[in-house]
């Protein structure tokens, strides 16, 4: 799946294209996505885009009198291309701008959404329980020790929770873990304000050289116009369980947790 940083690149990536364009139509190939897509999107055309926005890993596409939620699902990918390239496989959704230019949501897994919050209103309330941005200011020194008060959760479940901070999936919190030197499976009520201040401080670090360096190169997501990532070239222990830690050679080892991997280095790393 797409995590932050993927996402964030691709809000980037289609920012110039689309901002400030008349949408001219919307096509809807596939109406079942993971939530059908409504009827309503058809309203947006003869509409501006005003912003594009990222919540989590939605987008949030801004119109005059309401909001597009795209979400890229398991496999998703959007790109901005031509208005008359052809249409391929999975190409279940497309905005077409008077600049000839479109958006197009290409969804092999149909796990990904296209919804319409009318009015800015989010009635199926998605949002209304994330917790805070990563990057942003209400993620602090002593917000993930408050939250963990008490807490018997493996620290990387708990950082993959929604409720508690957003967007730090998979891949990022193994690596941030490992920067930190915290064990995945550590009891996140166990680790003291100190270690969790630093995590939040590596969190912020990790996620954001991801963004700069364009997401993390997987097999089913390429940037808006069509580049790879490449932050997987700097991966210190995801994907790399069996392998030699970069730090002291010790072997690094893999548990599953929540049925996600979890890879980390045995010497590096403590409760």
């Amino acid at each position: 799946m797409p995590e932050l940083p993927e996402v964030e690149v691709c809000r980037l990536g289609i920012t110039p294209h689309i901002i400030n364009q008349k949408v001219t139509n919307v096509e809807v190939r596939h109406k079942q996505l993971r939530w059908p897509i409504p009827d309503e999107v058809q309203s947006i055309v003869g509409h501006n885009v005003l912003s594009i926005k990222r919540r989590s890993k939605y987008l949030l596409i801004e119109f005059s009198h309401g909001t597009l939620l795209i979400h890229l699902g398991m496999s998703g990918t959007i790109r901005v291309i031509d208005a008359s390239t052809p249409v391929a496989k999975h190409d279940h959704f497309d905005l077409a701008f008077v600049n000839q230019k479109a958006l197009r949501l290409n969804d092999p897994r149909r796990f990904g959404a296209v919804l319409w919050f009318a009015e800015h209103i989010d009635e199926q309330g998605i949002l209304a329980k994330l917790g805070p941005e990563p990057l942003s200011e209400d993620f602090c020194h002593g917000y993930l020790f408050q939250k963990a008060n008490n807490r018997k959760m493996p620290i990387k479940t708990f950082l993959m929770s929604n409720p508690v901070v957003v967007g730090v999936g998979n891949i990022y919190a193994n690596e941030a873990l490992f920067k930190a030197g915290i064990l995945p499976n550590a009891l996140a009520g166990s680790i003291s304000e100190e270690r969790l201040n630093s995590l939040t401080d590596i969190i912020k670090k990790v996620l954001s050289d991801a963004i700069e360096q364009g997401g993390t190169t997987l097999k089913d997501f390429t940037q808006a116009d069509g580049r790879p990532g490449y932050f997987a070239q700097k991966l210190k222990v995801y994907g790399r369980a069996g392998k030699k830690c970069f730090v002291c050679q010790e072997v690094l080892e893999e548990i599953r947790q929540s049925n996600r991997s979890s890879v980390f280095c045995p010497q590096c790393q403590r409760e």
